[in-house]
């Protein structure tokens, strides 16, 4: 085995891998998992609201 022989298959591994992401990535069964994921940032967080209303209550 030569070292270009090495090389080409790593290639061709990385490809391989590389296509395999993006189609689980765009593949319709994610899309609701990533839709999710995509309103996380503006889901609001009770539980560390609740936490600074008991800290500023504690102050009055």
């Amino acid at each position: 085995m030569s070292f270009g022989f090495v090389q080409g298959l790593i290639t061709i591994v990385l490809m391989v891998l590389f296509v395999g992401i993006v189609v689980w990535a765009y593949s319709s069964r994610q899309k609701k998992r990533f839709d999710e994921a995509s309103m996380l940032p503006f889901a609001e967080d009770d539980a560390q609201g609740d936490v600074r209303r008991k800290g500023e209550n504690k102050d009055d």
